[in-house]
């Protein structure tokens, strides 16, 4: 297990409320200083986060880094907060996102400066907390918490449609959280029921025996909200409206990070806590993963703004996640939990490329580009190379994490994996499309003469994207060993019992799927 004797996961998670405390101190005029001090903080964050990593026992699917201090005896709430292979990446992945979106914004937001900074550090704090919370009531806590920032940060800082957008977003995302408020409610008393123990302990609601008919609503409870935050189609349209509107970082973070609770919460929540219902709905939740991946790229394909296109292509990538996940399989499972990281790394990267010529031109509009490799050949050449990993091309990140879903997908079902498989062709087509309009071809445009390269600021915040993508691509080992063993345990979980309907007792069930152990 870890050697480490101090509450690291505390630490982390509350680095960037201190920092926002300090910045709230600050004069509004000194915004220099404050985008300074807020980086800073981020930074600090990122690298105190980087002894989990190398700390982390990847032989036992336990949690570790734990803490846990009695909050409300009464009602069996606590501060439970670990971590385990599954949420390990995800809190590497929003400590190290966060700063490079901060960095992107130093001379893109230029009102309201301290309030922006102080936003952002709170959103990382209400995000770190989703990921560490072992405690359903703790959970609940962080997810409301992050909701707040974001709703401002698209609210105040957006585009012209910024209003509309951040009423949808809002309604859609807290419309997720009711059904997951209900739902974590009829869980703690259920648990009582069987038990005669209040508890939120998520380990132990793990081991509760439900009839199959709770499990059923129950699963349709966290599904629901679980969706709207992924967001699986059909609740995704309040996706594309909240990247267009969004400021970059704001953008960055909604894809690198806030999605991907969508999908840690089924691993969290839908599929060791209900494996009956899992392996029910699993062919149910896997056709709308298909239509989404085919949908989104169908819908990117027409668009006339870039971000808007890219926004789409979350959609379709996504859902390349869930169809991982639900496949049920070691590599299919694996896959989508590396698929995650490699969203965040991709996707957050063409953000911020969109960001960089936005500044620029003040319009994402294809039709305004063209020839911008011959004008600026190194944004050109990082376009390119985060194109190509977004489309998985061998050698990127994006082909690992594809390719194992497909693997998985396969073992599953020949069907899933045929289907699929042709996902990666239309989103080769948009993306490649996309990228002769803006790059090649002539410049039409006199305005884009006079354009800029990429200044020391942006490669400072594209080259640790660029590392990532080549890392992942070329030697991935690096991060499924360190999930693997958490990855055969919640399979395991999955794959436990079933419930007996009239005795309401757990008992031992084989269910037929397809589990791949890697060696």
């Amino acid at each position: 297990m870890n050697q480490l004797h101090f509450p690291i996961l505390s630490l982390i998670t509350y680095i960037p409320l201190v920092g926002a405390i300090l910045v709230s101190l600050m004069s509004e005029n000194n915004k220099k200083m404050i985008r300074f001090v807020t980086f800073s903080v981020l930074v600090i964050d990122f690298i105190v986060s980087l002894p989990l990593f190398f700390y982390f026992d990847p032989s036992t699917y336990h949690m570790q880094f734990v803490e846990r201090v009695p909050w409300i005896k009464s009602m069996g709430f606590q501060y439970y907060i670990g971590i385990d292979g599954i949420s390990l990446f995800l809190v590497l992945l929003t400590t190290f996102l966060t700063p490079i979106a901060q960095l992107s914004t130093w001379s893109a937001i230029d009102k309201k400066v301290k309030m922006f900074n102080i936003v952002i550090l709170l959103l990382q704090t209400g995000m770190l907390g989703v990921f560490i919370s072992l405690d359903i009531f703790l959970f609940y806590v962080f997810w409301e918490i992050q909701l707040i920032p974001m709703y401002l940060m698209i609210g105040i800082w957006g585009g012209p449609n910024r209003v509309f957008a951040t009423m949808k977003f809002f309604l859609y995302t807290f419309a997720g959280s009711v059904l997951m408020m209900i739902a974590i409610m009829a869980l703690y008393f259920l648990n009582h029921h069987f038990t005669g123990v209040y508890t939120t302990d998520m380990v132990q609601l793990m081991k509760t025996p439900l009839p199959l008919h709770l499990q059923m609503w129950m699963f349709i409870a966290f599904l629901l909200a679980f969706a709207i935050k992924v967001p699986m189609w059909p609740f995704h349209t309040w996706l594309p409206w909240a990247h267009v509107e969004a400021p970059t970082a704001g953008s960055v973070i909604l894809a690198g990070v806030l999605l991907k609770m969508g999908t840690y919460g089924f691993l969290r929540f839908n599929l060791p806590m209900f494996p009956q219902m899992t392996h029910e709905f699993a062919s149910f939740v896997v056709a709308l993963s298909i239509i989404g991946i085919f949908y989104g790229a169908f819908v990117a394909m027409v668009q006339p703004d870039i971000k808007k296109l890219v926004a789409y292509s979350s959609v379709s990538h996504l859902g390349y996640s869930m169809l991982g996940m639900f496949a049920l399989t070691q590599t299919g499972m694996e896959g989508s939990i590396l698929q995650m990281i490699n969203h965040g790394v991709s996707t957050g990267a063409l953000f911020l490329t969109v960001g960089i010529i936005y500044e620029r031109r003040h319009t994402r509009l294809i039709s305004e580009y063209g020839g911008l490799a011959s004008l600026i050949p190194v944004f050109a050449t990082f376009f390119m190379i985060f194109t190509l990993s977004s489309i998985a091309v061998p050698g990127t990140n994006g082909f690992v994490g594809e390719f194992m879903i497909l693997l998985g997908a396969f073992e599953s079902n020949h069907i899933y994996g045929i289907i699929v498989a042709f996902g990666g062709l239309f989103s080769a087509v948009y993306m490649l499309t996309m990228y002769k309009r803006v790059v090649f071809l002539k410049v039409t445009k006199p305005k884009n003469l006079g354009l800029k390269d990429m200044n020391k600021r942006e490669w400072a915040y594209m080259v640790p994207l660029l590392i990532f993508v080549f890392w992942i691509g070329i030697y991935p080992n690096t991060f499924l060993s360190k999930m693997r063993v958490s990855v055969e345990h919640l399979l395991n979980q999955v794959n436990r019992t079933t419930v007996n309907v009239n005795t309401q007792e757990s008992r031992l069930q084989p269910i037929t799927t397809v589990v791949v152990k890697k060696g």
